[in-house]
C-alpha cells in the first residue's frame, strides 16, 4: 500500500465572491485559496493505516544542551501509519485548526487535510502541525 499527504492552509481572506464574479469562481493571485500546500509521498510499503480523533502524540527528541524530552500533545487529528518492517509513523493536525480531512483509495492511498489559517501554528516535524496554544509550553524557549 502506498500513501500521498497532501495538507492545505486554507486562506482566510479567500473570497469566493469576489472569484465567481471576476473569475469564473477560481482562485488567483490576488486571490488565493490556499496559503500553501504541503505533500508528502510515504516511500516506504505500508501495511496499514488509522485514524484517530482527538489522540494524542508525543514530541519527542534532545534539547539544545542536550537532554532528552518527550512531551505529549492531546486533541489531535492523527493517521497513524504502519509499515511492512513493524515502524510506525504519524500525520497529524490539532483538531483545533483542523477544518476537514478525506482519505481515498485502498492500495493508493491519498489524504488530504484543510487547515484553517486564524491561528498560528508550528511545523515541528514534516507532516505534523500543531496549534500554537497547544503546543507544550517546555519546548518555547
Amino acid at each position: 500500500m502506498k500513501l500521498t499527504a497532501h495538507f492545505f492552509l486554507l486562506n482566510d481572506d479567500f473570497s469566493p465572491e469576489y472569484a465567481e464574479a471576476n473569475h469564473g469562481g477560481k482562485e488567483t493571485e490576488n486571490n488565493p485559496l490556499y496559503e500553501w500546500e504541503d505533500e508528502f509521498e510515504v516511500s516506504e510499503n505500508l501495511q496499514s493505516t488509522e485514524l484517530i480523533r482527538n489522540g494524542s502524540f508525543t514530541l519527542a527528541g534532545d534539547m539544545p544542551d542536550g537532554a532528552p524530552f518527550a512531551s505529549e500533545v492531546s486533541k489531535m487529528f492523527l493517521l497513524k501509519l504502519k509499515l511492512e518492517n513493524g515502524t510506525e509513523g504519524y500525520f497529524g493536525v490539532s483538531e483545533s485548526i483542523l477544518e476537514s480531512y478525506t482519505l481515498e483509495g485502498e492500495e493508493d492511498q491519498v489524504l488530504k487535510v484543510y487547515i484553517r489559517d486564524y491561528e498560528p501554528l508550528a511545523n515541528p516535524m514534516p507532516g505534523v502541525f500543531i496549534a500554537s496554544k497547544e503546543f507544550p509550553l517546555e519546548l518555547i524557549f
